[in-house]
């Protein structure tokens, strides 16, 4: 049996506080887990411009099984491409 892929957490980070990812995601890489990041800060910054809200200081914090802290993704740096 292979071994199992490691599951990731998506960490909302906020200037009033953070949104837990308590679920988390299993993915092959810590480069998959990126894309992830960027894909999800995209689609809530979508949702808040349709809404009339600006949510571009955010960032999401991905985090391994521990808790720690592996990659910060600010949503500002997902407006531009991404490679």
């Amino acid at each position: 049996m292979g071994r199992a892929m490691p599951r990731f957490y998506f960490n909302i980070v906020s200037g009033t506080g953070t949104i837990a990812d308590f679920e988390g995601t299993e993915l092959a890489t810590l480069e998959d887990a990126k894309h992830e990041a960027v894909r999800d800060a995209r689609a809530l910054m979508s949702q808040a411009v349709l809404s009339g809200k600006d949510i571009s200081a955010r960032e999401i914090q991905v985090c391994n099984e521990e808790g720690a802290v592996l990659l910060i993704v600010p949503f500002t740096e997902t407006i531009r491409p991404f490679e």
